[in-house]
């Protein structure tokens, strides 16, 4: 029997202007959007009061990753000038600030109960931070010989976790190794994103690359489940949902798509009108989904009915 079409409904929830957004992240409890943007700008925004909550420029170059931790009330966020700067979000007094890596900082990933950050670097290499030891370097990772763009913790192994490098591949690593368990390999190009997949009990990943597919693999059997084809241009950002039965790629031809989890149909194709999408940013238990852009953000709920 042919699967039903998933029934969405996709409503626009707040949109907010600004230069080229470079990151984006949800608050878990809090109604707020931190954004990181191009001009080394800071932004979180309230989407329940439509209000900038907070602003402030933490440097002269681009900010291309930031994420909240929570449990500490901080922000912490890499930038090309190869710093790591880490602020309490409610007083905006910087905790934190040391030159991390050799080059720009592509992506910072915080571990879900551990005092753990992760980052990567266009120098190749992921390091592992531990800000109960004042934020020493614990591990260094490396094996990429391209700039590693994303690095995701994975959900049900927390331990381990992926990366996403320009070298074509996708590496599994263990934090108390420096070297890789295995490699994925598949992708024409350079591969931008990496998620994971939260359900269901084989262990898998997105990844978005610059051959304008994504591809859903199985780690277990280090193998390709499914290509998505559809982007005009390279594929930025991608997700794996949490909660509903989607995956969501963002594509520097200014669309978002949204697939069908399991049957890879192409379900919505969304397109606002702000440029070029950089970053896709979600949160367990809800069904907003937020877009950075090259013109601003926008975040939509999403529900299947």
């Amino acid at each position: 029997m042919a699967q039903q079409p998933l029934s969405l409904k996709i409503e626009k929830e707040y949109v907010q202007n600004s230069e080229r957004v470079k990151s984006v992240d949800l608050h878990p409890t809090e109604p707020w959007i931190l954004a990181t943007l191009y001009s080394g700008t800071i932004s979180i925004w309230n989407y329940q009061s439509q209000a900038v909550e907070k602003s402030f420029k933490v440097t002269e170059s681009p900010v291309r990753s930031a994420k909240f931790i929570a449990r500490e009330n901080w922000i912490v966020a890499g930038a090309d000038d190869k710093f790591i700067r880490v602020y309490n979000y409610n007083t905006l007094e910087k905790i934190k600030e040391f030159e991390a890596h050799k080059d720009y900082i592509r992506c910072v990933a915080v571990h879900p109960t551990l005092p753990y950050v992760l980052t990567s670097s266009d120098d190749m290499v992921i390091k592992l931070w531990d800000w109960e030891k004042d934020w020493t370097c614990t591990q260094i990772f490396e094996g990429h010989s391209h700039y590693v763009m994303q690095v995701a913790f994975n959900p049900k192994d927390n331990l381990t976790f992926a990366s996403a490098s320009l070298d074509g591949t996708i590496k599994i690593w263990n934090i108390s190794s420096p070297a890789p368990n295995f490699t994925l390999d598949g992708h024409s190009k350079g591969v931008n994103s990496v998620d994971y997949f939260t359900g269901g009990d084989e262990p898998k990943l997105l990844t978005g690359s610059d051959d304008f597919a994504a591809k859903v693999w199985d780690s277990q059997s280090k193998s390709c489940l499914q290509t998505l084809e559809g982007h005009k241009h390279n594929v930025t950002s991608v997700c794996a949902h949490p909660e509903l039965p989607i995956i969501i790629t963002g594509s520097e031809d200014g669309t978002i798509h949204i697939w069908h989890a399991t049957t890879y149909r192409l379900e919505n194709t969304l397109d606002y009108g702000l440029g070029r999408v950089w970053a896709v940013g979600y949160k367990k238990g809800s069904n907003q989904i937020v877009f950075g852009c090259d013109n601003g953000t926008i975040m939509v709920n999403v529900n299947s009915t």
